[in-house]
């Protein structure tokens, strides 16, 4: 169930007394990388794309969008990702974004001093979205051995989802594709889908998320029959808790590793929430959106190949994943203290980071 934000803002020093456990465990592996998502909240530069409304993100647009800004944005998201490489003594293997405008802000963001170092490498697709934000997958070439990509279209075409739409508003629907990319790590073969299902704002489109849950389930387990032991990671900003049905039902996300089926992603974030923890706040309760799941065959991995590896320990229980936050990022003082600090408040620049925390799991051998 949902916890309201006091008791989320109790919980937190707990959360960060046990985040510090992850150090001490990984020395015990031998192998592990950081397979994580971040939503960086309206990553747009300052030039106009033809064909896309970023109107409100130009110097004479409504949220008078600066260079100087543009460069405090960039200098932010970096800022945090080089936080994640600090605690995890080691970047990102993969790190999927969402919410950036084009190709130019994620070159932007990788050549960033902070993280320069990294040598991020970029897999990204202009996509149809109407606001003109896509998804990305950032990958270091030293670990990852990139294969192939591919946008997948969000389409309507055979699914089992009762959809809410009309035909005509079916066809003039646009939102974000889907990205998958293929490689592999340490020899092993990986499929990671980097996702933003579409908005709650509203409140519509739990049929259009179970849709899009839906697309992602049906290619995944076609990619699993052509390419059997493949390992597969499920990121995006879902705009659904994990027990929703888009998470529970269409992309057969499971809360409990025990008991999980070939057929079945593990969901680790759906324990979290209910422990209290959460990666944006509305309205005095949180959510977790930004999550990862993974498959069967990275949960029950075969002796010596990678796996998914516990990250926080709570007395007898373990979680498998992080919510990654810091005091930098998170609002200290007034109405909506203790919630991520954002770049925009009431439509005011405020120089902030993002309205989501970021994720991550660790796999490892």
């Amino acid at each position: 169930m949902k916890r309201k934000l006091l008791h989320a803002l109790l919980l937190l020093p707990v959360v960060l007394l046990l985040s510090s456990g992850f150090q001490a465990s990984a020395q015990k592996v031998r192998q592990s990388y950081v397979i994580g998502f971040y939503n960086l909240e309206n990553l747009f530069d300052t030039v106009h794309d033809e064909g896309k409304n970023d109107y409100q993100f130009l110097p004479e647009g409504s949220n008078n969008w600066t260079e100087a800004k543009y460069q405090k944005k960039l200098s932010n998201m970096a800022r945090v990702i080089k936080a994640m490489e600090k605690e995890n003594r080691r970047y990102h293997a993969i790190l999927g974004i969402s919410e950036i405008e084009n190709r130019r802000v994620i070159d932007d963001l990788v050549s960033d001093p902070q993280i320069l170092d990294a040598n991020f490498q970029i897999v990204h697709y202009d996509g149809p979205d109407r606001r003109g934000v896509d998804c990305a997958l950032l990958y270091r070439p030293d670990v990852f051995e990139y294969i192939e990509s591919v946008s997948i279209p969000y389409t309507f075409e055979g699914t089992s989802v009762a959809i809410t739409l009309s035909p005509e508003e079916q066809e003039n629907f646009r939102t974000r594709d889907v990205l998958m990319v293929r490689g592999n790590i340490a020899g092993e073969m990986f499929a990671f889908y980097v996702t933003h299902l579409p908005s709650r704002i509203g409140g519509k489109g739990a049929d259009l998320r179970s849709r899009g849950a839906e697309i992602i389930y049906q290619h995944a387990k076609a990619l699993e029959e052509q390419y059997p032991g493949i390992k597969i990671v499920v990121m995006g900003d879902m705009n659904d808790d994990p027990f929703n049905e888009s998470m529970a039902e269409y992309l057969h996300g499971k809360k409990d590793i025990e008991g999980l089926g070939k057929d079945d992603f593990y969901n680790p974030y759906w324990s979290m929430l209910d422990a209290g923890y959460g990666t944006l706040a509305y309205r005095g309760v949180w959510s977790i959106f930004d999550q990862e799941l993974v498959n069967y065959n990275l949960v029950e991995a075969p002796e010596g190949t990678l796996r998914l590896l516990p990250i926080v320990k709570q007395g007898k229980k373990q979680f498998y994943g992080r919510v990654f936050q810091k005091p930098f990022m998170t609002t200290q003082e007034g109405q909506y203290k203790g919630t991520p600090f954002r770049t925009f408040s009431g439509g005011a620049f405020i120089g902030g980071y993002s309205d989501h925390y970021p994720t991550y799991i660790i796999v490892g051998k």
